[in-house]
């Protein structure tokens, strides 16, 4: 456990915010907003058909919020999308529609949009095991060499830097799906494939417990 231990706090460091965003001139902003309302030049669709006007997402058909993630992690989805080693049918074609700079624009625009609100942290204290996905949450179980989520992406899921996005404020239905795709190698790990170690070594009912806990975030922050 020890040794598991040191690699999910040398894998955090990497979250906690030591390499600087993207730099964002107004023109970049003004492309981005422009993408995100009206598509990019290669014929790629609007973001907020299906992201929101304001980035919020469309809990109902599994579209994730985008608003307040840092924008080197969404530059970095984006360019996994296009180079293929995030697999997903709908964004893919929409990434490889959409140039380097554009990619860049458009991360940075939604990036610079108010971020979610984060879930409540309770009481370590006072947590019961049978609510296993506040558990796993906050305190993780270390039987099974599964961390606490907030280790990594911070307290209440709210994220820690450009390598862990906010859990807190996403739908329930977009967090499992994302759990099963790293646990089946549809998408990439993230740094040293801890996502992908951690999912595999959980089962349906813990990811859809975990999904459920940070799922219920009040997610209507930058709504208004």
């Amino acid at each position: 456990m020890r040794r598991y231990s040191t690699r999910i706090a040398a894998v955090a460091m990497l979250g906690c915010g030591l390499h600087a965003a993207l730099p964002a001139s107004a023109q970049d902003k003004n492309l981005g907003a422009a993408i995100a309302a009206k598509g990019g030049s290669g014929g790629a669709a609007a973001c907020v058909s299906c992201h929101g006007a304001k980035g919020e997402g469309m809990a109902a058909a599994g579209f994730p919020r985008l608003a307040g993630l840092h924008p080197d992690y969404l530059l970095a989805q984006l360019d996994n999308f296009a180079s293929g080693l995030r697999q997903n049918p709908v964004m893919a074609p929409i990434a490889r529609q959409l140039t380097a700079a554009e990619r860049q624009a458009v991360a940075g625009y939604f990036g610079g949009l108010p971020p979610p609100t984060p879930v409540a942290s309770g009481d370590p204290n006072v947590l019961k095991a049978s609510d296993r996905g506040a558990w796993l949450a906050d305190r993780g179980h270390w039987d099974d060499n599964l961390p606490a989520c907030v280790q990594c992406h911070g307290p209440g899921g709210a994220g820690t830097g450009s390598a862990f996005p906010p859990l807190a404020g996403q739908s329930s239905a977009y967090l499992a799906s994302q759990l099963h795709a790293f646990k089946s190698g549809a998408r990439p790990g993230g740094p040293m494939s801890l996502m992908s170690v951690v999912a595999k070594r959980m089962t349906d009912a813990d990811i859809a417990a975990v999904a459920d806990h940070f799922g219920a975030a009040p997610a209507d922050k930058g709504k208004k």
